[in-house]
């Protein structure tokens, strides 16, 4: 449906019963591509009443951009439906004093954004340039803008329902939350485009802005298991010591990662040949001791005629310009640096060659860091895009979603069999389908333990089910307390990094001795028993968009409990975690919402809602399981995801009241992109005393593991479809 508005004109595209797109010209001129955000289209009938819109699910007036559901809910109620001044645009609505506010992806702070602003502009936040108000030395946990900017958001009203608002523009952008009875956001340039979601379920909105942005991949298995990272000036014999070390001391380890000192002077796609003489062969001896091996990427290309890689993208022409047409010169490691043109799809190919080069060596993966993009001293709004027709403004925002989506095209190229991993710091819309998020350059602070908590869960929110936090933190030194308490977090967390800077003590598994070795080991392998289910978890995300960290508010948003819920999440559908993210801690409070839930430590079953004191020794964190979930587990942890146990033990968590309850387990080869796999639906009942698990399977991956049921609460009769 097309209409006059002023001197423009309103589109309103149906793509879903419950999802319309608004679309405002400028200058009679719609931009049917503003970012790189939105991967698929769709369409579904509605009618037409004079000024009014209607689905199945929602109606909107063309006239005032009012839209409320079919029930008369609102869903967007005006203040000022659109206003323009220059070349920026700003929306205002109403919000009451009592509704919450979500989303944004990767914002510090509180989880309910309510009574705060916020800056959507990719910053490097250690960047004395950059503007940001992170100093490293504080104690703020609220600043802002960070590295990934992400224009989607709830609306969470008193009533419990909630819709939500995606704005498909790239340009510099403010959100402000902080009246009490309105809302408004703000673009610096470009074209009005939103993608309004009606819900009313929190996981039906996700589903559908994931089904718009795309989902999370089914990730390489190795990819879940714990890796091992540290800024170091290694050798490749101190590599190869420190996978041995971890073997030697019964620590399960997947990865190991390198920083920028491995390569030759900071130039990319090279190694320093003093340091890694050879590294292929290193790569390979890492390998058959089942560690995977990362290098980073940084998107800044040292300038410097006679470089190969400088010298390439001067001859392709696929480096950044200036307005007058000469290469963009910011500022990263090795110095004055070059910015390949990741806008043009010319820049895209050539960045995917290099990286599809680099990985032949034998690395499993690719780190993408410093892609806000940094620039150092230089300011970046004088780099252009796409041979410098295009401003920096556009795609600063995107850049980071670019240099992925150029770095998987490659790695897709290299080897087309298998799951690609990429990891980047920064990000907007649609990242998740290239890459993982971690959150970048935190310090060793009790503070930002607890900080990276909220932020991973709205980063899940926002559509990134693949995120984590550096566990210890990355700058200042780390103690034996806080060292533990981050691994017992960080080990129940999508991504399970262990990183720190330069300089700082050494961060590792067994850097203070024996003692918190044992604690630091525990942890480790509670995850790598886990890997059945979080595996699975990870394939439901990228089926549904459901996050495999999230707030309690994502299964319980009718529970005005969890609205502000900030120091607790979901792992998974079933498992509740609830962090000690402060010294010398003995027990905490945990709220538990409505249902049966089990200590995972004692085995004591719970009814919630409820608030419960959780004792919380050095070796322990609280966790809860779900009454009725099956958590399936490996019976050990192995060394590596390379060695799998031919066993899964089927925790079942029998519930207090009669029901049916389901639970899922996908098996495969963790590695390749279309291989054969076994899909397991659990069907947990009760009726009165009797307790019946059945497990109804399909798929053709063989040797697929045996069941073994551990159940709790209760004696529990085991159907199995491949019991012969």
């Amino acid at each position: 449906m097309e209409v006059p508005w002023g001197r423009e004109r309103l589109r309103v595209d149906v793509l879903r019963e419950d999802v319309i797109r608004l679309k405002i010209s400028r200058g009679g001129v719609f931009d049917e591509q503003p970012t790189f955000a939105v991967c698929t289209e769709g369409t579904a009938d509605f009618e037409v009443d004079g000024t009014t819109l209607r689905t199945a699910a929602l109606e909107i007036d063309v006239t005032t951009l009012g839209v409320r559901r079919r029930d008369g809910s609102p869903v967007i109620e005006p203040i000022e439906p659109y206003a323009t001044l220059n070349d920026a645009f700003w929306v205002k609505r109403k919000c009451r004093p009592e509704d919450a506010i979500y989303g944004l992806g990767e914002k510090s702070g509180r989880h309910n954004r309510r009574g705060r602003d916020f800056t959507l502009w990719n910053t490097d936040i250690l960047n004395p340039h950059a503007n940001a108000e992170f100093d490293g030395d504080g104690t703020e946990t609220d600043f802002d803008p960070y590295y990934v900017s992400i224009p989607f958001f709830y609306h969470h009203t008193a009533d419990g329902q909630v819709s939500a608002s995606f704005v498909d523009n790239g340009y510099r952008a403010a959100f402000d939350f902080t009246r009490p009875d309105s809302l408004s956001f703000r673009f610096e340039g470009g074209q009005y485009t939103e993608y309004v979601f009606a819900g009313p379920q929190l996981p039906q909105i996700l589903e559908a802005y994931t089904w718009l942005t795309g989902r999370t991949a089914p990730p390489p298995l190795w990819a879940l298991g714990y890796h091992q990272c540290r800024w170091k000036a290694y050798t490749q014999d101190e590599v190869e010591a420190v996978g041995r070390r971890h073997r030697e001391l019964d620590v399960p380890c997947d990865a190991l990662w390198l920083d920028i000192e491995y390569m030759d002077g900071f130039r990319v796609f090279t190694w320093n040949p003093e340091l890694f003489p050879d590294a292929p062969g290193m790569l390979a001896r890492l390998r058959e001791d089942g560690f995977r091996v990362i290098t980073i990427i940084d998107p800044g290309v040292k300038y410097e005629p006679g470089y190969a890689i400088f010298d390439q993208g001067v001859e392709r022409d696929v480096l950044c310009k200036t307005e007058g047409g000469d290469i963009y010169i910011g500022e990263v490691w090795p110095g004055d640096t070059a910015f390949p043109d990741f806008v043009s799809e010319e820049g895209r190919r050539w960045w995917g060659e290099l990286n599809a080069a680099h990985v032949q060596s034998g690395l499993a993966g690719i780190w993408n860091d410093m892609n806000e993009p940094a620039t150092g001293a230089h300011p970046p709004q004088r780099m252009r895009f796409d041979h410098g027709r295009e401003s920096h403004e556009r795609y600063h925002n995107q850049y980071a979603l670019l240099m992925a989506m150029g770095t998987v095209e490659g790695l897709r190229a290299a080897m087309p069999e298998l799951r690609t991993f990429v990891l980047s710091r920064a990000g907007s819309a649609g990242i998740q389908r290239y890459a993982a998020n971690w959150m970048g350059d935190n310090g060793s602070r009790w503070d930002h333990l607890w900080m990276s908590i909220p932020m991973a869960n709205g980063f899940g929110l926002s559509g990134q089910a693949f995120v984590g936090a550096d566990i210890g933190g990355f700058q200042g030194h780390t103690n034996a307390e806080l060292f533990v308490r981050w691994m017992q977090y960080g080990t129940l967390t999508p991504f399970c990094r262990n990183h720190s800077e330069i300089g700082n003590v050494d961060q590792y598994a067994w850097g203070w001795g024996e003692a918190v070795l044992d604690l630091v080991r525990d942890a480790i392998a509670l995850r790598y028993r886990l890997l059945p289910y979080i595996y699975s978890a990870f394939i439901i995300a990228s089926e549904t968009g459901a996050p495999v960290q999230r707030p309690l508010v994502f299964d319980h948003q009718y529970d005005a409990a969890v609205r502000d819920l900030d120091d607790q999440y979901l792992f998974g559908g079933d498992l509740l975690v609830a962090p000690v993210y402060e010294s010398r801690v003995t027990a905490r409070q945990v709220y538990l919402p409505a249902g049966d839930w089990y200590d995972a430590h004692t085995g004591e079953c719970f009814t919630g809602p409820s608030f419960v004191i959780a004792e919380t020794p050095m070796d322990r964190i609280p966790l809860y399981a779900r009454g009725g979930a099956v958590i399936p587990m490996w019976p050990e942890a192995p060394p590596s995801t390379n060695v799998r146990p031919d066993v899964i033990e089927l925790h079942v968590f029998v519930p207090s009241a009669d029901g049916t309850w389901t639970s899922f387990l996908q098996e495969d080869d963790g590695l390749t992109v279309d291989g054969p796999v076994r899909r397991t639906r659990f069907v947990l009942t009760r009726e009165g005393p009797d307790v019946r698990l059945r497990a109804e399977s399909e798929g053709d991956y063989a040797p697929h593991a045996r069941f073994e049921v551990v159940a709790y609460g209760g004696a529990v009769q085991f159907d199995d479809d491949d019991a012969a």
